[in-house]
């Protein structure tokens, strides 16, 4: 994915691709499965709109296709398919992926991302590391709340109010989550 792709705004400073095209291989049960998503302002997040299951080599699991879900392809490929403009937080004006600000296996922002936000009275900072945390996982259809805790090591309250005074700022416009809605649908 190039950042030309990338030509869906969704607030001041977040990009996305308009729609991809994702595959993942699971050589334990011998299955890739290849998803194709669209983004559905209506609905705030991805739509995934075909799925497509195909066996690697002979020793296929049939019953891996009954346990293939697009959540993991999602969460793989989303940050990829989003970009944010780091000009407020850099002299320079620069588009850069989610994927390439991710620095560990499990976390999306590096250390200083994260540690500037935490810091009182660093509103900017936070809420657009907020937009980036969220984002990827409201448009995967997983749960924003939680990512936001685990992210930047807070409790659920406060995960829960920042995302408040984000979507009050403007800053998820475009990114909506409903609790127990599978990414699936």
């Amino acid at each position: 994915m190039t950042l030309d792709a990338m030509t869906e705004r969704i607030g001041d400073s977040l990009r996305i691709a308009p729609a991809f095209v994702a595959s993942m291989v699971n050589t334990e049960v011998g299955v890739e499965t290849t998803l194709e998503a669209r983004y559905r302002r209506d609905k705030g997040r991805f739509v995934v709109f075909t799925v497509v299951n195909r066996a690697i080599d002979d020793e296929f699991d049939p019953e891996a296709l009954r346990r293939a879900t697009a959540s993991p392809i999602l969460r793989a490929a989303i940050p990829q398919c989003m970009a944010i403009d780091l000009e407020r937080q850099f002299s320079d004006s620069q588009w850069v992926t989610v994927s390439d600000l991710a620095q560990r296996e499990g976390r999306l922002l590096p250390d200083f991302v994260t540690r500037e936000a935490v810091k009182r009275g660093a509103k900017q900072a936070r809420m657009e590391a907020i937009q980036i945390v969220y984002g990827v996982n409201a448009l995967a259809g997983l749960a924003p709340v939680k990512a936001v805790q685990e992210e930047f090591g807070v409790p659920h309250r406060t995960a829960s109010d920042w995302i408040a005074t984000a979507r009050k700022g403007g800053w998820l416009e475009g990114m909506t989550y409903a609790v127990g809605r599978q990414a699936e649908s």
